[in-house]
């Protein structure tokens, strides 16, 4: 069949576009705006994590980086969002303990906290501290659990709302050194914090970010902090280790996570953004000063925040099945 002249060139023009195109197209990302679900109020801790990654990642990969907060149902709404987005890598959320490990365990969910997502990288570690009033008898762990034994139920532990890690981790606390207290629930760590600073209630297992403040000032007193060394940020604080309460470890982690199905080179690209941010000295030092600790470098991975995950859902889903804790 003989084409004429000018059909022939724009039919070989086109084999010849088709190719690079998808070629380019492939190689392109990001090619416009990423955004990051921070699935919490502004201005909080998750938030914060979100905003100083953000900045940096968006000299790296060379597009805005922008961080919406989505919240609601204990961040369960904006990892919602996420789960159900295209996966294409414009759209991850950053994520913490509570959002996808306990939310699994007291929420009916329209997503699989594990199956519907892919894991780019492990940001961040905050161990908890154990605080109490500044009035309570006894100055020392030991000292507090013995007293906790000898007035059972009366002493009262201030928690973030039900299936917060301040309740699930004073759950496992009662179960590990068999004491019993009650728990007054709020809607955050800082109206608890600020109750036990005024002595209406006796103690917490606390993130560090609210309570170091507070115990800098003498206005509660600090017991342990629940990792297996001493904190960067609270050096004078003892381990549980240290003062009799071996292997009693908890912190809320954080890490990004992106929806099912997203392409691996995507994967690959965002988590070496984050590794880039995590390597430079003014996102570390912005981070250690909000009590954060930042994971080994060669904990920074896909497959770090996947077994991370895996077995904090295999340790913490039947402790907090077993106290029946449901979201309210």
């Amino acid at each position: 069949m003989n084409l004429p002249r000018r059909q022939f060139l724009h039919f070989a023009a086109g084999a010849a576009v088709l190719p690079v195109a998808s070629i380019a197209s492939a190689q392109a990302y990001p090619s416009r705006p990423i955004t990051i679900v921070a699935p919490f109020a502004a201005g909080g801790p998750v938030d914060a994590r979100a905003r100083i990654l953000a900045e940096h990642m968006r000299q790296t990969l060379g597009q805005s980086v922008i961080v919406e907060n989505v919240t609601g149902a204990a961040g369960s709404i904006g990892v919602g969002r996420v789960a159900h987005s295209v996966p294409d890598g414009y759209t991850i959320v950053v994520g913490i303990w509570s959002t996808h490990v306990v939310n699994g365990a007291i929420y009916t969910l329209s997503y699989d906290v594990q199956s519907d997502f892919e894991p780019i990288a492990l940001i961040t570690d905050s161990p908890n501290v154990i605080v109490g009033k500044k009035t309570l008898p006894a100055n020392d762990l030991k000292g507090l659990i013995a007293w906790l034994k000898a007035n059972p139920e009366k002493a009262t532990a201030g928690t973030a709302g039900v299936g917060s890690p301040q309740h699930v981790f004073a759950i496992l606390f009662q179960n590990v050194t068999g004491t019993r207290f009650q728990f007054a629930h709020y809607r955050g760590g800082a109206p608890a914090t600020q109750d036990l600073v005024s002595g209406q209630i006796d103690l917490m297992i606390s993130d560090v970010v609210t309570a170091l403040p507070q115990v800098r000032a003498s206005n509660i007193k600090a017991y342990a902090i629940t990792s297996k060394s001493r904190m960067a940020a609270a050096p004078d604080i003892p381990t549980v280790d240290e003062v009799g309460l071996p292997g009693f470890y908890s912190s809320v982690w954080a890490g990004m996570w992106a929806p099912k199905g997203t392409p691996k080179k995507v994967i690959d690209r965002l988590d070496a953004a984050i590794v880039d941010a995590l390597a430079d000295s003014t996102v570390r030092e912005r981070l250690m000063s909000l009590g954060l600790e930042i994971f080994p470098r060669d904990q920074q991975t896909p497959d770090a925040l996947a077994a991370l995950q895996k077995a904090e859902i295999k340790k913490w889903w039947p402790i907090i099945k077993a106290a029946g804790i449901k979201a309210e």
